[in-house]
């Protein structure tokens, strides 16, 4: 993508209704103002929230929300020239329930608040295969504990992924905790009984791992 085409993006996000990009000084140096607010002040309504984090292009996002119009979903990402075709899509087709913020990953604790989020997809996230990079894989136990500081008891995680060293990382590593795996699937696509929001909703990049027959795998799980 061009630098004008991004900036071009960028321009735009700043007038979509359904995007907030707060500098890292909000959310780090005082209590971003949305935290705890989110159901009551964006989507104005009680429903359930949902977060996709990494969302990329929003495809996720956008398809889930889609799907159930009583839940309500936010997209993360920090790469917000990316998740611009999503906000956008979602204006356009009229999808109320689709938002999305521009901030990492890590900071996910100081935009929601403790009990505020009801489920969380990762999909497709950098497997991170080098050990000297195991800090920034997201189901390690720094991340899985951002995420349950957020997440109400009993609320779900899901993982969709291509890597099977990704998967099989976070399977070990859940199983390691005692933590319960409710679903796991190898390859969603060849297995009976795959989840329909699983089989479903396809991202850019996943309609590509599948032309090279590639397998998908699916985790459902929770942290607390």
């Amino acid at each position: 993508m061009g630098s004008k085409n991004k900036l071009k993006r960028f321009k735009e996000n700043e007038t979509f209704h359904n995007v907030f990009q707060p500098t890292r000084e909000e959310l780090v140096d005082a209590t971003y103002k949305l935290k705890g607010k989110w159901k009551s002040e964006v989507f104005k309504n009680n429903n359930p929230l949902v977060l996709e984090l990494g969302c990329g292009k929003g495809e996720y996002t956008v398809g889930l929300a889609k799907r159930n119009a009583d839940k309500n979903y936010v997209g993360i990402d920090i790469k917000g020239a990316r998740f611009w075709r999503g906000a956008k899509t979602a204006i356009e087709e009229g999808i109320p329930n689709a938002a999305f913020i521009r901030t990492q990953i890590e900071l996910v604790d100081r935009v929601f608040s403790e009990n505020e989020v009801d489920e969380i997809w990762i999909t497709f996230p950098d497997p991170q295969i080098k050990y000297q990079r195991t800090k920034h894989r997201m189901t390690n136990l720094q991340f899985l504990e951002r995420y349950k500081k957020v997440l109400k008891p009993g609320g779900l995680m899901h993982l969709k992924t291509d890597s099977e060293f990704m998967h099989g990382y976070t399977l070990g590593l859940l199983h390691g905790l005692g933590l319960e795996v409710l679903y796991a699937n190898h390859n969603v696509y060849r297995l009976e009984g795959s989840p329909e929001e699983v089989t479903e909703i396809q991202t850019f990049y996943e309609s590509q791992y599948l032309e090279k027959d590639k397998a998908i795998t699916y985790i459902r799980f929770k942290i607390n």
